[in-house]
């Protein structure tokens, strides 16, 4: 009797990678940490759709069942979790999101052999055209800057300031890895949502006398400012 020949398996093949997540550290009453996601929902309806986001409860003492409850609501606003910190395993059950540590707000460093390269890694980038609605511009290791305009419904997310040399019509969020030294700049300013180190202000929270001049995004402690360039 022939042996009958059996195909080699091949191994499986598993790569690394890291993503830039969103952050939800709610505070009590939940209730109204709720409400302040919903207006900003309903300044940007669609913004957190298909964005990696984690959840930080070491601010609140909450239940399985009001873990289940938080997580179901944000379900409900189209905000996925990807997984939860800050919280003890035994608070979450098999049907929650997986309780997830070590995050850190930096880029992971990428472990690889040390080796002399003749070039260091960029710490800015330049876009010498404009960013259209939908295209989505993450940087997290230094300063963007956009010959041109951001059309709405367009993001830029960077690690440091953000220099736009045209119209800022769509979400501009700098300092992401806790830089609040961070400025964003912009020819002229129609924008969705400023960011600077987690800290924001929508659209109907900007000046109209603003609009039609050069400005600067700063952060003043914990308020988002902006200011007329000189």
């Amino acid at each position: 009797m022939e042996a009958i020949a059996r195909p080699k398996r091949q191994p499986v093949r598993m790569r690394g990678r890291s993503y830039v997540a969103f952050v939800f550290s709610p505070v009590v009453p939940i209730i109204g940490w709720l409400e302040e996601i919903d207006a900003t929902l309903e300044q940007s309806p669609g913004f957190f759709v298909g964005k990696p986001v984690v959840l930080d409860l070491s601010a609140v003492e909450l239940s399985q069942s009001a873990i289940a409850q938080l997580v179901a609501s944000l379900q409900q606003r189209d905000i996925r979790i990807l997984g939860i910190e800050g919280v003890e395993a035994d608070r979450l059950s098999a049907a929650m999101p997986p309780l997830l540590v070590g995050g850190r707000h930096c880029v992971l460093p990428r472990n690889e052999p040390k080796k002399v390269e003749a070039r260091s890694k960029p710490n800015s980038l330049l876009l010498d055209n404009q960013v259209r609605s939908g295209q989505s511009i993450v940087f997290p290791d230094g300063d963007v800057t956009i010959v041109g305009s951001v059309s709405s419904g367009a993001e830029i997310v960077a690690g440091g300031s953000i220099h736009i040399y045209g119209t800022l019509r769509g979400r501009a969020m700098a300092g992401i890895n806790g830089n609040s030294g961070a400025r964003i700049y912009c020819q002229k300013i129609e924008a969705e949502l400023l960011a600077i180190d987690g800290y924001y202000r929508t659209a109907e929270e900007i000046d109209a006398s603003l609009c039609d001049r050069p400005s600067q995004v700063w952060l003043a402690g914990k308020v988002v400012q902006i200011t007329p360039l000189n």
